[in-house]
């Protein structure tokens, strides 16, 4: 169907007569060739002017405008031949089989946490189209934006998380979307091409079967265990039973009220693995996290697939995971949590972050450099009404990269808007970093750090660091974290403790995810959800229109 003639194809930065209106936008977009071939016949010239049109007719920078420059790429370098119309014997047009297949898989977008209305549009109308070249034409492209866009919301997600947060640095994935269309056109089972593409990562998977369930906004869930007075090792309680049948601590008819020792020691287990203080007390918050926190809505679940498909496709076999709204770290080895540990993130005045990147160093007796905004609103206000406030919190004044002594400096000519120095707190017991940080270099000087303050991590509510994640046990995740690594381990790590700032270069990079999922899925399968600290699931489930 395409003759492929030498010499006849043309580059879209030396095809202005080509195209006049849009040659200059195609140039400043992609400095890459890109090949646009004539159309050799009626139906391809059709194809050719309606997606001229549709792209002359899109404002630069619109997320229809770069589709429409994808497609008509796509098309160019393919002599604006069809991928989904056929030639009948009679001349007539028609829709292919494999299209009808790709339309019973858009009818279907609600199993995937995904609008029918978005792929299934008045454009994709057939039986109007029929006998019609030109409406069959714009069909042909319309079926094939509408391909890519689903392929590109189950594999990457609808919305762009910096729409929701300038907090959530997440680059989007990106599709071979050229590939993708050859393969769905090829294919006899375009449902698995599009199935490779939706992420594999098991609790994905599982919000998935949980939103298969759903029904009358409920998700099946274990049966709740009631309010009542806080259950202590020892007490009897109407409610020990439901205790015993979900941790599947069996007892004596006798005794099946009792909260006795092996009951107690199966609660201090999940507290533990849920971040809480692990005293064997069933109170408010451990009753909480039985039940689940919050009650789970439909929005929630899919607002929650959303985020695992802004996820990196592969975690990394060993990687680290910070949930913020869990207030907790913990490490997977090839998919199976080997530790977990409570942590303190950022208020909602200084938020966390939300990215993936790679722990690279580990540096014992940190010096805190202090950022410039607590300088300019806590340290500089403190300094310029004491000078001394310098040595008393162990701090260095750094003039030019030198350290300078508070005593020379004529404080009556510094403001707290005119500071120029930096400021940074000596390794010791009193550092805010404590003795160990975990770097991973990036752009908003975040890091996982010990903490001299350890009261907060009793609290349920952990959200009040400058925006780095403080760790509750950062030796015992030091440990566990250089497990692969034959010259570091807790030990080789507190040799180092004293009055220098050391730093210690794993071989090995370890993936490390700071995210952000208010449900997760336990391992027997029941939904767990966290409070919003951020509002990140409320200000997503209302861009997803939830």
């Amino acid at each position: 169907m395409i003759k492929l003639l030498a010499g006849v194809a043309l580059t879209v930065l030396t095809a202005a007569a080509a195209l006049p209106a849009l040659a200059q936008d195609v140039a400043s977009l992609e400095l890459r060739r890109v090949v646009i071939a004539p159309p050799q016949n009626s139906l391809a010239t059709t194809i050719k002017q309606g997606l001229a049109s549709a792209y002359a007719g899109t404002k630069p920078g619109t997320a229809a405008h770069e589709e429409a420059q994808r497609l008509y790429y796509f098309y160019g370098e393919r002599y604006f031949e069809p991928l989904w119309l056929s030639l009948a014997a009679d001349g007539s047009l028609a829709f292919s089989d494999k299209a009808e297949a790709i339309l019973d898989i858009f009818r279907q977008a609600g199993s995937e946490g995904l609008r029918r209305e978005d792929y299934l549009t008045a454009d994709l109308d057939v039986s109007a189209a029929e006998g019609d070249p030109a409406r069959m034409a714009a069909l042909e492209t319309a079926f094939s934006a509408a391909a890519l866009r689903y392929a590109t919301h189950i594999y990457t997600g609808r919305i762009r998380p910096q729409d929701v947060s300038a907090f959530l640095d997440i680059a989007p994935k990106r599709l071979d979307e050229a590939a993708l269309l050859m393969r769905l056109a090829s294919s006899d089972d375009p449902g698995a091409v599009f199935a490779e593409l939706e992420p594999r990562h098991p609790e994905f998977l599982a919000l998935k079967a949980a939103l298969a369930r759903f029904e009358s906004d409920k998700v099946d869930r274990p049966e709740p265990l009631p309010d009542g007075p806080t259950i202590k090792p020892g007490m009897s309680d109407p409610r020990v039973p439901l205790l015993r049948e979900r941790l599947k601590i069996t007892a004596s008819a006798e005794a099946l009220t009792v909260y006795d020792q092996s009951l107690a020691d199966a609660v201090k287990a999940f507290q533990e693995a849920q971040g809480l203080e692990a005293d064997g007390v069933v109170g408010p918050a451990t009753l909480a996290a039985f039940n689940g926190g919050g009650p789970v809505t439909r929005a929630d679940i899919i607002a929650n697939m959303e985020r695992w498909r802004w996820m990196p496709r592969e975690l990394g076999d060993f990687n680290v995971m910070v949930n913020v709204p869990e207030f907790r770290l913990a490490i997977s080895d090839h998919g199976k949590q080997v530790y977990a540990t409570r942590v303190v993130v950022g208020t909602v005045k200084n938020q966390t972050p939300i990215f993936s990147d790679n722990i690279r160093h580990i540096v014992v007796n940190p010096y805190w450099n202090v950022p410039n905004s607590i300088i300019a609103n806590e340290v500089a206000p403190a300094v310029l009404r004491n000078p001394g406030y310098i040595s008393g919190q162990n701090m260095e004044l750094l003039y030019n990269g030198s350290v300078i002594s508070a005593s020379s400096v004529n404080w009556g000519m510094v403001s707290s808007s005119n500071f120029p120095f930096r400021v940074r707190q000596k390794p010791g017991p009193s550092n805010a970093l404590g003795q160990i940080k975990f770097l991973f270099p990036n752009k908003h000087d975040v890091y996982l750090h010990d903490t001299p303050s350890k009261s907060l991590f009793a609290r349920g509510f952990r959200a009040y660091s400058h925006g780095c994640i403080r760790v509750e046990n950062p030796m015992e995740f030091a440990d566990a974290l250089t497990v692969n690594e034959p010259a570091i381990d807790r030990a080789s790590l507190e040799a180092l403790f004293g009055p220098s700032e050391r730093w210690v270069n794993p071989q090995k990079h370890i993936p490390v995810h700071i995210a952000y999922f208010t449900l997760r899925v336990s391992e027997d399968g029941t939904l767990r959800s966290f409070g919003d600290v951020y509002g990140h699931n409320e200000k997503l489930i209302e861009l997803m229109g939830l």
